[in-house]
């Protein structure tokens, strides 16, 4: 007579074996997981500090070419001290943290008025690493004449 086994039985008949021996207990992987979580925490809090620091680069680009934009609006339209206002406007709605290093440069054209704005991305964590990056952001917008 001959015995079939089952893929099933045949697991079932090894870790029941090796309890029997003492190989596998009840008590052999207590902790396992807080010693891995703990382990992994680090990496955990690099990675989500790199994708913080990602997130300001992105924000600065968006920054910049909104105050870009922005200036250069108001250059073109002002009638008076064009420079001024372009420096007004891009200044205007920058945060603390990017308007204290941020350097605005205006020009107008015969037809085209253009600001450009560089701005320095703020580090989350100033000993960890440090990116000496500007983001620059140009626009240009049309003049627009006066007439009465």
């Amino acid at each position: 007579m001959t015995t079939t086994r089952t893929a099933r039985s045949g697991i079932r008949g090894r870790i029941t074996a090796l309890r029997e021996r003492g190989g596998l207990g009840p008590n052999r992987d207590r902790g396992q997981t807080a010693v891995e979580f703990l382990g992994m925490t680090p990496f955990i809090i690099l990675i989500m500090l790199v994708l913080w620091e990602c997130a300001l680069i992105g924000y600065t680009f968006s920054l910049a070419g909104n105050a870009a934009d922005v200036g250069a609006r108001k250059g073109s339209g002002a009638e008076y001290g064009a420079g001024i206002a372009c420096r007004e406007g891009a200044m205007k709605d920058l945060p603390d943290a990017w308007a204290k290093n941020a350097k605005v440069t205006c020009r107008g054209g015969s037809s085209l008025y253009e600001a450009t704005v560089k701005l320095k991305v703020p580090v989350l964590v100033p000993g960890l690493f440090d990116l000496d990056t500007e983001i620059k952001g140009t626009a240009g917008s049309p003049m627009e004449t006066q007439s009465w």
